[in-house]
């Protein structure tokens, strides 16, 4: 029976058929060739040394989706013929962190072995499963450079807590995954790290950028030097978004929030930047918990990033 005016629980709402909302646009993948970009849920949070529900960000970050257009009126660019597929989520194992973080490795190899012609949006999780996805990435790619928006090093040792998400940089390092010559790290903050990660992270010849070097440097002339300094010695350049560089006014949902970080503006044009060179090649975002966000302000930041970052790859 058609009753006029009733729809499918969830479906009752207003509709403007000149309007197309950007999770619209995102189909699911059912196994064919995958061209355009594709969107990877990662949602492991146990390693975190803090409280974290970090796990539920892929979902929310996809809800946050359909409250934005696909059209971007600052740079007269239309996102609904885009192709983006949205993979799903790796599934994580119950107790075993190594063994979730294995399955993440694991399952992005079998993806990109078999799919070289996508760009990944992978979204965690916290900072942890950058380890798996670059790693695999790493397989696939080549030499890889790393850009790591970050309020911290994330290279703590390995023998206090094993692989947290305080660790992926120096399991990178340690494994042979990056050379710390090829990661660039973003947004480090005051009073949000040690003395002796700095000076590891400079042992290693990784390039450090403070929240002080980006008010006074510009963010645009980091990236520009960055760009070219990396494009000379890598085959690929992932990107490592840890949403707690975002200052804590922009960015309530993260498990590690704090003052004097970026603001949201800045990144955005930031990703932007980044994503019309050619050499970028996939993106992650983690460390965002959605039971700590207020009216999911984090989440639809995050969201906002993968439309910025769609729309610096069709500029």
């Amino acid at each position: 029976m058609n009753i006029p005016h009733l729809k499918p629980a969830g479906e009752a709402k207003f509709v403007d058929h000149n309007v197309i909302r950007a999770s619209e646009i995102i189909r699911p993948w059912l196994g064919e060739e995958l061209k355009g970009f594709g969107i990877i849920g990662a949602p492991l949070s146990k390693p975190s040394i803090s409280h974290s529900g970090a796990a539920l960000a892929p979902s929310t970050i996809r809800k946050a989706l359909s409250a934005f257009t696909t059209y971007s009126i600052e740079d007269d660019i239309e996102l609904k013929d885009t192709s983006i597929y949205d993979l799903g989520d790796i599934t994580m194992h119950v107790t075993n962190i190594s063994e979730s973080q294995n399955r993440i490795e694991e399952t992005l190899n079998n993806i990109f072995s078999e799919q070289s012609q996508f760009m990944p949006i992978i979204l965690g999780g916290d900072h942890s499963i950058s380890a798996p996805s670059i790693k695999a990435f790493h397989k696939a790619k080549g030499t890889i450079g790393v850009i790591q928006f970050d309020a911290h090093h994330d290279l703590r040792n390995l023998e206090d807590g094993g692989p947290t998400n305080g660790t992926p940089f120096r399991t990178l390092l340690k494994d042979g995954a990056i050379l710390g010559e090829n990661l660039i790290q973003i947004g480090i903050r005051s009073f949000s790290n040690s003395k002796d990660y700095y000076e590891y992270g400079k042992q290693q010849q990784v390039t450090i950028y403070t929240m002080k070097d980006v008010r006074q440097k510009g963010i645009e002339q980091i990236l520009k030097d960055s760009m070219e300094y990396l494009k000379k010695k890598v085959d690929v350049i992932y990107i490592s978004l840890d949403m707690d560089v975002i200052d804590q006014a922009h960015a309530p949902g993260c498990p590690a929030i704090g003052p004097g970080g970026m603001d949201s503006q800045t990144l955005l044009d930031a990703i932007d930047y980044l994503a019309q060179e050619p050499k970028v090649g996939a993106i992650d975002i983690v460390e965002l918990d959605p039971t700590l966000d207020v009216r999911d302000m984090t989440s639809r930041l995050a969201a906002h990033v993968i439309l910025h970052f769609i729309k610096g790859k069709k500029r």
